[in-house]
């Protein structure tokens, strides 16, 4: 049996060896944040939708395969800036700059695809959001109920991210659609993804990083709704 030592300062010590009330107190700020921070992404989200010259922001960011790829890069370079600061253990305020430099970024690499979906089918975006939510909601549920440590996750989703990573930097390099199979196995990914972090939250997460634990769990319903409306949106071609 673990033996806190009483003369460290509990937040060294993880979410699962900390009191219950501390326990409870970091969970539910953790999914108030990301509750925030959801709201925040429909908002920005809606603002950028409807900003005059949205046409032309689409434009450029889908002018050519290289076009999306420099968007792609500096999507993932904010994001690991982002994540670092939401990350920090000395500053709050740097953790919340971090969170909301992410909703932000995410705002705006959906921009295209959700322009199209509102342009062409705008009742599949709901549709493609009830479906993350519930999926998000079930995921939770049962890590919750089960309290299984899905650690060894992390390894699976590192290797799957790079070759995902890798497929679709070669599917802007050469030119063609990855398709629906693509999109299906990135939901599956964002899924276990959301199994993950939902674990770590339990058992990894020290009470302070309330903030990077919903930013992990933001970043994880983003991507599975990304691709839940892609397929969506390909069901209608």
């Amino acid at each position: 049996m673990h033996v806190k030592d009483p003369y460290n300062p509990p937040d060294a010590w993880s979410v699962a060896e900390s009191p219950a009330e501390q326990k409870a107190e970091f969970i539910q700020k953790t999914y108030q944040h990301l509750a925030l921070a959801i709201l925040a992404f429909v908002g920005i989200e809606a603002l950028l939708l409807n900003t005059p010259g949205i046409e032309d922001l689409v434009r450029t960011m889908m002018g050519g395969r290289w076009s999306w790829f420099i968007v792609l890069a500096l999507f993932m370079l904010v994001s690991h800036v982002a994540t670092r600061w939401a990350q920090s253990s000395t500053s709050l305020s740097q953790q919340y700059l971090g969170l909301g430099l992410y909703v932000v970024a995410e705002a705006v690499i959906f921009v295209p695809l959700l322009f199209i979906a509102q342009a062409y089918a705008p009742d599949v975006i709901p549709k493609a959001a009830v479906v993350t939510l519930v999926t998000f909601g079930g995921l939770t549920a049962m890590v919750f109920s089960t309290k299984a440590d899905f650690s060894f996750l992390g390894g699976i989703l590192s290797v799957a991210s790079m070759a995902a990573l890798g497929a679709i930097g070669i599917s802007l390099l050469f030119g063609f659609n990855l398709g629906t199979w693509f999109s299906v196995i990135m939901v599956v990914f964002a899924g276990g993804a959301i199994v993950y972090q939902t674990s770590n939250i339990l058992h990894e997460y020290r009470p302070g990083q309330h903030v990077a634990a919903s930013l992990a769990l933001f970043a994880s319903i983003a991507l599975m709704f990304w691709y839940v409306l892609r397929i969506f949106l390909g069901s209608r071609d």
